[in-house]
């Protein structure tokens, strides 16, 4: 009886895809103990199972999630069990990725400002963002200095929408910086805006106002308000 040599033989398994492109990978070498494969369109490689857990497809999304419960960056680093650093680069990443929704035409908004502050409580920041009075949706919103520069950034958006009218406090720059047929500045006009500041202050720990945790960086600052108004 003939004998069968079974060392050419090769079990075909599970087609593995690119996660990037959804093409087709081939085998490319080992890491270590672990198959590696690279993707013949984009070629790119991946790993079925990897070590850190920062490869993992899901991360960005368990990111996402934990930034707009309020989790500050060392909660995240610790929960999902990677670097600090990991976590700042990738909420930079997550909200690069994120774009500002059209803004509806004809619509009223209400407009006010939040202060808090940055690498220590003596340097402060506003937050200034327009909210769409119906949908309590966040049209744009901007960092910085309370100067009319600011209120430009965010008031000249909402101005290219065409708004019936807008509603902001009685601070005098606002006068400046909104035509007076659509300002409106009576009492309880606010209202919505005003509820979105105790929220924003509840969900996002910098932006509490007794708290030690605060940011140390405008840009992530800017970026974690991205993702929690958008994401």
């Amino acid at each position: 009886m003939n004998r069968i040599d079974t060392k050419c033989i090769k079990v075909v398994g599970e087609k593995i895809t690119c996660r990037y492109c959804e093409g087709k990978c081939i085998k490319h070498g080992k890491i270590g103990a672990k198959q590696r494969y690279r993707c013949n369109i984009c070629g790119r490689t991946v790993i079925i199972n990897y070590s850190y857990n920062a490869y993992k497809p899901a991360i960005n999304n368990r990111i996402t999630r934990l930034v707009k419960e309020g989790c500050g960056i060392r909660s995240i680093a610790r929960l999902l069990e990677i670097s600090a650093t990991t976590v700042l680069r990738r909420i930079l990443t997550i909200s690069k990725n994120i774009q500002k929704p059209a803004i509806t035409t004809g619509k009223i908004y209400e407009v006010d400002e939040i202060r808090t502050f940055y690498k220590c409580k003596t340097r402060l920041i506003w937050l200034v963002y327009a909210l769409r009075k119906d949908t309590k949706e966040v049209g744009d919103f901007a960092t910085g200095r309370r100067t009319k520069k600011t209120l430009q950034k965010v008031i000249g958006t909402v101005l290219l929408s065409g708004p019936e009218k807008i509603h902001t406090d009685k601070l005098s720059l606002y006068n400046s910086v909104i035509p007076g047929n659509i300002h409106d500045s009576k009492r309880y006009g606010t209202n919505h805006i005003e509820r979105k500041n105790l929220t924003l202050r509840t969900h996002l720990k910098r932006l509490n106002r007794r708290t030690i945790c605060f940011s140390k960086s405008l840009a992530v600052f800017a970026a974690c308000l991205k993702i929690y108004f958008w994401s």
